[in-house]
C-alpha cells in the first residue's frame, strides 16, 4: 500500500511512498487540510543521500503506531530539500532559533494556521536512546500541548515568527564596505580554514575560496600555505574515492579519514574549481591534478546523463549482497585488508602500503578506507594497484568501463546483475544550480590545465540546460527525464551565470589547443550572450528594489518570510555570487549599471560584512571583485597565456584595435593602463 509519494518524481520522496504514514507533499490542499482540521503540521524535510534521513524512514516513519497516531492527529508533510531550498531555509533557521542546532533530517511542528513551527528536531529514535525520548513519546506530548497549551503556544510562534522577519531585515550600509573591511573579513575565513585537531572536516569550499582570492592583498596571514593545506586534505584524504575518483561529503574525524561516504554534485564541482585555481596558483602538485581527472572520469562514467547533463547525488549507503534488507553505509568504497593482500601482488601491495596508511585492523569498522601519504605522483604499481581495486569494485576494467549505469533505487540495486560490487544508489534528476557549480569547475580546470575534454563535458552540460530547462520565459530548477519542473530560485539564476561566465573564459583560455579542433561535439554557443540574458531574467523576475538584493524566491510565493540569501552554507549564496557576476558582465560589456547593481547590493549587506564576515565569503569574494575588478583586453593569442594563471579578479576579453606589436592593456573601472607590448608587461602591470 503506498501513499500520495509514489508519483513523485523526487527520490527522496518516492524512498517514502510506502511508509504507512500518510504523507502530503507540500502544496495548497494539505496546508488547507491542517487548518480545517485543526491539526498541526509534521513537517519533515530531507534529501535522498541523507544517511539518518535513510535510518529514520526505516525505523520511526515505518513503525505502525507512530503512523497510526500521527495520522490521526498531525498532517504530515514531505519535503525535498533539494527540491524546495527556499522552504528548508526557512524552517532550518526556526530549528536553529528552537533548539540551537539543525541538521537532516530537519523535523518540524507547525501551527496549521499560521505554518510558525513551535517544536523541531532532527532524528528521532524509535525508543528513548542518545538521551533522546522515543519519537511516539514526543507525538504525543506535541499533540496533547497543542490542544491545552494555547496562550503559550502563541508565545512560541510569535517569537519564532519575530525573529524570521528580524533576520530577514537587515540594517543597510551607508556606504560600500571598505578595502579594510575586506581584508579583516577574508582574513577571518582564512582563519577558519587553519585545522582545529577536534571534530568533522567539511571541504568549506565558499570560505577557501574566498581566502585564496585575497592570495595577493596583504593579510599577514600565509594563504597560500593555508588554502594549500585545505587542498591537500581533500586530494589526499579519505574524503576522495582514489580508486573511482569523486570527493564524498565530509569526513567524520579531524584526521580526513573516515568520510561521510555520499557523493554530491555541488561538492565535486566546487572542488575541482577550488584544486584548479590553486593549481593555476603555481601549486602543481600532482595529487590535484590526479583528484582533478579522476573526478572527471567518475563524472562522465556515472554522473552524466546520455543527454549530457550532470545528475545530483549517489547515496553513502549500499547493499554487500542483494538478499541484505538494509544497505550498509560505504560498502561500496572500503577494503579489507585481507582483500587487498590477496588481490595485490607482494610488490603492488608494497608500493600500497608506501603510498597510502594500510592498518591491518582497518580504520573504519575494521575495513580499510584508503588515504594518501604525500601529494606526489603515484609510482606505476601503485596505480595499477588501484586499478585491480577499480575492477574488483566495478567488475570491469576501468580501461574499458566508459559508463556504468546508475542505480536509480534500492529496488534496481538489488536485482540488476552487477558484475562487481552492487553500487549505491543515484539521484538522476538535474539541479540547475548543481550542474553550474560542476560547469564552472570544469571550466576552470581547462583553463588551468589546457584540457580541452574538460571544457566539453562542461559546455554539452550548459547547452543541455539552455535547451531544455526554460519553460516559455522562465527558467526552472529541476529537471526529470527530461521534464523541467520547479521555478528557478536566486542561488539558480546566480551560479548558472556564473558558469556561462566561466565558459566564455575557458573558450578564450584554450581556444588555440589543437585538441579542441578536433573535438566535433563541443557546442558553438554565445556563453557570454547567454549570461546576459539569463542576469536580465534574474533582475525582473527576483531583484528586490525595496529591500535591496535578490530574493530567494518570486515575492508572491506564499512563504513565512522573503529572503535575500546571503549566508554560505556548504554551497555559496546567491547574493555574492550575483555581485561578483554583476562586476564581471560590467567589465566584459562597459555596461556601469551593473557596477551600479553590485555596488547597491553590497551596501545592502555592508553590515553583514562588518559585523559576521565569517557568514558570507561568498559576499567578501563579490567585494573583492567590486574593489579589485579587472579586465585584460588582449589578442587572441596573448589570452591563453595569462589566464591558466591564477587573476582572481580578472577577466578577459578579445581586443580588435590594438595598435601595431601590443599584446594587450589592463583596464579597471574607467581606467587603462599603458598599452603592453609583452605577456611579461601584462603580468607585471596585473600584480
Amino acid at each position: 500500500m503506498t501513499n500520495r509519494l509514489a508519483d513523485s518524481p523526487s527520490l527522496y520522496l518516492r524512498k517514502h511512498a510506502e511508509n504507512p504514514i500518510d504523507w502530503w507533499p507540500w502544496c495548497d490542499e494539505a496546508l488547507e487540510r491542517a487548518k480545517a482540521d485543526d491539526k498541526p503540521i509534521f513537517l519533515s524535510i530531507g534529501y535522498s543521500s541523507c544517511h539518518w534521513c535513510t535510518v529514520m524512514e526505516g525505523e520511526a516513519f515505518s513503525d505502525e503506531a507512530i503512523a497510526s497516531y500521527m495520522n490521526a492527529s498531525f498532517i504530515p508533510i514531505k519535503v525535498d530539500r533539494e527540491e524546495r531550498p527556499d522552504i528548508d531555509s526557512i524552517y532550518m533557521q526556526a530549528l536553529q532559533m528552537l533548539t540551537g542546532q539543525g541538521g537532516w533530517p530537519l523535523n518540524v511542528v507547525l501551527h496549521p494556521e499560521t505554518r510558525v513551527p513551535f517544536y523541531g528536531g532532527t532524528y528521532f529514535p524509535m525508543e528513548p536512546k542518545y538521551g533522546r525520548p522515543g519519537f511516539l513519546q514526543v507525538l504525543t506530548a506535541l499533540r496533547q500541548f497543542y490542544d491545552t497549551e494555547k496562550s503559550r503556544l502563541a508565545e512560541i510562534t510569535e517569537a519564532v515568527v519575530s525573529n524570521l522577519h528580524q533576520g530577514a531585515q537587515l540594517p543597510e550600509a551607508l556606504s560600500i564596505p571598505s578595502t579594510d573591511l575586506l581584508y579583516a573579513g577574508l582574513g577571518t575565513n582564512a582563519k577558519i580554514l587553519i585545522p582545529s585537531g577536534q571534530g568533522t572536516c567539511f571541504p568549506m569550499i565558499p570560505y577557501a575560496a574566498a581566502a585564496l582570492g585575497g592570495l595577493r592583498l596583504d593579510l599577514e596571514l600565509d594563504i597560500a600555505h593555508i588554502c594549500g593545506q585545505r587542498g591537500r586534505d581533500m586530494a589526499l584524504g579519505g574524503i576522495f574515492d582514489h580508486v573511482g575518483g569523486g570527493f564524498h561529503r565530509y569526513t567524520v574525524d579531524p584526521s580526513w579519514t573516515v568520510p561521510h561516504f555520499e557523493k554530491m554534485l555541488y561538492d565535486n564541482g566546487m572542488i575541482v574549481e577550488y584544486l584548479a585555481h590553486l593549481w593555476a596558483s603555481g601549486q602543481r602538485k600532482p595529487a590535484f591534478e590526479r583528484a582533478i581527472a579522476r573526478t572527471h572520469t567518475w563524472l562522465k562514467r556515472e554522473m552524466t546523463a546520455p543527454a549530457g547533463y550532470f545528475y545530483a547525488a549517489q547515496d553513502a549507503d549500499s547493499f554487500v549482497t542483494r538478499h541484505d534488507a538494509e544497505p550498509e553505509e560505504g560498502a561500496f568504497y572500503v577494503w579489507p585488508h585481507p582483500v587487498l593482500e590477496s588481490a595485490l601482488t607482494k610488490e603492488q601491495l608494497q608500493g600500497m602500503a608506501e603510498a597510502f596508511a594500510l592498518p591491518p585492523a582497518g580504520n573504519f569498522e575494521g575495513k580499510i578506507v584508503l588515504q594518501r601519504s604525500h601529494p606526489d605522483t603515484l609510482s606505476l604499481s601503485v596505480e595499477s594497484a588501484l586499478d585491480k581495486l577499480f575492477t574488483l569494485r566495478y567488475g570491469t576494467p576501468a580501461a574499458a568501463l566508459d559508463t556504468f549505469p546508475p542505480a536509480p533505487d534500492n529496488q534496481a540495486a538489488k536485482t540488476h546483475p552487477w558484475p562487481g560490487r552492487i553500487p549505491p544508489v543515484t539521484d538522476t534528476k538535474l539541479i540547475v544550480a548543481w550542474n553550474s557549480l560542476m560547469i564552472s569547475g570544469l571550466a576552470r580546470a581547462a583553463m588551468a590545465l589546457q584540457e580541452p575534454e574538460y571544457l566539453v563535458t562542461a559546455a554539452i552540460a550548459a547547452d543541455y540546460i539552455r535547451q531544455h530547462q526554460w519553460v516559455g520565459s522562465y527558467l526552472h530548477r529541476l529537471g526529470y527525464d527530461g521534464v523541467p519542473q520547479v521555478l528557478a530560485q536566486a542561488e539558480d539564476y546566480a551560479l548558472l551565470i556564473k558558469a556561462c561566465l566561466d565558459l566564455h573564459q575557458a573558450e578564450l583560455a584554450i581556444a588555440k589547443n589543437p585538441a579542441l579542433d578536433a573535438i566535433a561535439d563541443l557546442p558553438k554557443v554565445d556563453w557570454l550572450s547567454l549570461a546576459l540574458s539569463t542576469q536580465q531574467e534574474f533582475d525582473h523576475r527576483l531583484w528586490s528594489p525595496d529591500q535591496v538584493g535578490y530574493l530567494s524566491t518570486a515575492a508572491d510565493a506564499e512563504l513565512l518570510v522573503q529572503e535575500r540569501p546571503y549566508q554560505d552554507s556548504a554551497t555559496p549564496a546567491a547574493n555574492g555570487i550575483a555581485v561578483a557576476n554583476l562586476v564581471r558582465l560590467s567589465l566584459l560589456t562597459d555596461n556601469l549599471d551593473y557596477l551600479d547593481r553590485a555596488d547597491r547590493t553590497l551596501q545592502a549587506f555592508g553590515t553583514v560584512i562588518k559585523d559576521i564576515p565569517r557568514a558570507c565569503p561568498s559576499l567578501l569574494s563579490g567585494l573583492n571583485w567590486f574593489l579589485h575588478g579587472t579586465v585584460v583586453k588582449a589578442t587572441p593569442a596573448t589570452i591563453p597565456e595569462l589566464a591558466r594563471e591564477y587573476w582572481p579578479t580578472t577577466v578577459f576579453s578579445v581586443a580588435h584595435d590594438l595598435p601595431p606589436r601590443a599584446v594587450g592593456m589592463v583596464c579597471r573601472g574607467t581606467k587603462c593602463l599603458a598599452v603592453a607590448e609583452s605577456i611579461d608587461k601584462l603580468r607585471e602591470q596585473l600584480s
